[in-house]
């Protein structure tokens, strides 16, 4: 495993903790007040490490919001997935690209309320399990090579549609930019650093786009702004804790992975109503950086979206509220 402490250790400072192992770590801690702490992704030969992803969501449905004692017109919805990751270094590069190797272990996909909560078969989510892809990722914790990532994103994709009498495409529901937004973005609090060399100050914020999943086809981010604050102990050794709040991005990064594209129709509650617009998003959230072993070791993020729909041409003016209850989690399972 790398640590950056050497050069560290003379600006800033450390201090000893216990290790998940039971031994004793450097941890780069900067003297009060004056210095900062530097936040590298490391890898060590032959620890293989497992994260459990999960996503919530809530839903509720107002399909008349401006009317008055009617509880029938609210609908309650909810999506749930979980899945175990195991993160094994193939080649590990202290000062450059490491390769690492993960392998989707187990996924769950969970669906209630309405009729997207009817059985309509297995989520192409799933079919993600005992599948494995390979990326390289920096110390920074940027992934730097993801294609085997996007082409299992791609495959998935491909197992959404079915082909109607007339050979037109219908999408079922599915929850894989849930997978995407676990896995693709599992790094992102330190990679988006903009100066790492530099070190953390405490109060330090920065900036950042995250992806905002949702039970309907929508492309949308939110911006997030990073803030470091301080330290946690914790069994495993000190954490460097980021805050994170969450806003409405104008727009979503081109780059980003995109599971099917084309023309077709979407089954489902989400799929019936349309065009969405999204009003506003808000939210926060936590992540806890393990700072002498240089990994995350847990997650929260949390955030409301409310949103405006629209139904077919059917000779009726309305327009449906929603309100998305968000839950993003990442937890670093006990080591092997």
């Amino acid at each position: 495993m790398f640590t950056v402490v050497g050069f560290v250790a003379l600006l800033a400072g450390c201090e000893t903790s216990q290790d998940a192992g039971g031994g004793t770590a450097e941890v780069k801690t900067p003297p009060r007040d004056k210095g900062r702490v530097y936040l590298t992704v490391d890898f060590e030969p032959g620890r293989t490490l497992r994260y459990r992803l999960v996503s919530t969501r809530q839903i509720t449905l107002d399909w008349d919001p401006e009317a008055t004692g009617t509880k029938d017109r609210v609908q309650q919805h909810g999506e749930h997935t979980e899945m175990i990751v195991a993160y094994t270094p193939v080649e590990v590069d202290p000062y450059g690209v490491s390769t690492i190797r993960a392998t989707v272990e187990s996924v769950q996909a969970d669906r209630s309320g309405g009729p997207t909560g009817r059985s309509m078969g297995t989520d192409a989510v799933v079919t993600s399990q005992g599948k494995s892809y390979t990326i390289k990722v920096d110390p920074r914790g940027r992934i730097v090579d993801a294609a085997e990532l996007r082409a299992l994103i791609q495959e998935m994709g491909e197992g959404v549609f079915r082909a109607g009498a007339s050979g037109a495409r219908t999408k079922d529901p599915d929850m894989i930019g849930d997978f995407v937004a676990g896995q693709w973005f599992l790094w992102d609090a330190v990679a988006t650093i903009p100066l790492p060399a530099e070190g953390l100050a405490i109060g330090q914020t920065w900036q950042s786009q995250l992806p905002m999943p949702t039970p309907m086809v929508m492309r949308r981010a939110r911006d997030v702004t990073y803030r470091f604050n301080g330290f946690r102990s914790g069994p495993r050794g000190t954490a460097a804790v980021i805050e994170s709040t969450y806003t409405l991005s104008d727009a979503a990064p081109s780059d980003w992975p995109v599971p099917y594209s084309g023309r077709f129709r979407m089954s489902g509650t989400f799929g019936f109503l349309g065009p969405y617009e999204v009003l506003g998003l808000e939210g926060s959230g936590e992540d806890l950086f393990n700072i002498a072993a240089g990994r995350l070791e847990q997650r929260l993020h949390r955030y409301t979206v409310q949103m405006r729909a629209s139904l077919p041409p059917m000779g009726i003016e309305a327009h449906p509220h929603l309100t998305i209850e968000q839950t993003l989690t990442a937890e670093l399972l006990k080591p092997e």
